[in-house]
């Protein structure tokens, strides 16, 4: 891929929440923008690739949440309707019309539950490596799915995680997986009023085969897309089949 210039940063305040978001513009394109958002304990920077392949075509945003990518931790705990709720104003603020707002991991709880509250700003929602299915919807088994996938995923991604991990904290981490894990995907996507575009890692342990195909048949309006031979973070370890996905298929 030719080298490209560095997406443009800047911070956003909602109240007393902090956020960070990069941008990166394609003004020829008359598609809809792109908002990725990441999943629990880690930032934009397991999102960077798949970033950079969709800026080629599309305008993207990526969006760092409060306490993570070392942005500051928030003073009171925060739900995923609450942080869902200051995420679609931050996406509001973009002033760019609906999107296709993207998630990874528990990314895809905030940007569903953002899509519900704010369905006006989202054209498709893309929910990559959904959580938390419940054949292991505990803390244990959460962290046994992991140690499965880091021995599966290439060394790049693992180096990025584990120290956007320490950059997180056990407190702030341990606090958002307990919302991870009480918030049930299943129970809100039925109520989508946008379609939704599943994409999975096809070696994924952490979201399985099952457990994404019954969100689909959940959803109103749904299709799903396998990467091959991927596992959890397969934004990053295939960019371009899971762009060409996105691309082809959310508008």
């Amino acid at each position: 891929m030719p080298d490209r210039a560095r997406p443009a940063q800047w911070r956003v305040d909602v109240g007393d929440l902090v956020f960070r978001v990069l941008s990166s513009v394609a003004p020829e394109s008359r598609e809809p923008a792109i908002v990725l958002v990441h999943g629990i304990g880690v930032s934009h920077r397991y999102l960077s690739r798949l970033h950079d392949e969709l800026a080629a075509r599309r305008t993207v945003f990526s969006i760092d949440l409060p306490g993570f990518g070392g942005l500051p931790k928030p003073r009171r705990d925060l739900d995923v309707p609450e942080m869902a709720h200051a995420l679609g104003q931050v996406v509001a603020g973009l002033g760019v019309g609906p999107v296709v707002l993207l998630g990874h991991s528990m990314g895809c709880q905030w940007v569903v539950e953002a899509a519900l509250q704010r369905p006006d700003l989202v054209t498709t929602v893309v929910a990559m490596g959904p959580v938390a299915d419940d054949r292991h919807r505990t803390m244990i088994g959460q962290t046994r799915a992991l140690a499965v996938d880091t021995l599966g995923e290439p060394p790049s991604v693992n180096v990025i995680v584990f120290t956007d991990y320490l950059r997180c904290g056990v407190p702030w981490y341990l606090t958002q997986l307990r919302h991870m894990l009480a918030y049930r995907l299943e129970e809100r996507v039925p109520d989508l009023a946008v379609p939704l575009l599943l994409i999975r890692g096809g070696a994924d342990p952490i979201a399985g085969l099952e457990w994404c195909r019954r969100l689909r048949r959940s959803a109103p309006t749904a299709q799903q897309v396998l990467i091959p031979r991927h596992h959890h973070v397969a934004q990053h370890s295939s960019p371009k089949a899971v762009a060409s996905a996105i691309l082809t298929l959310a508008s």
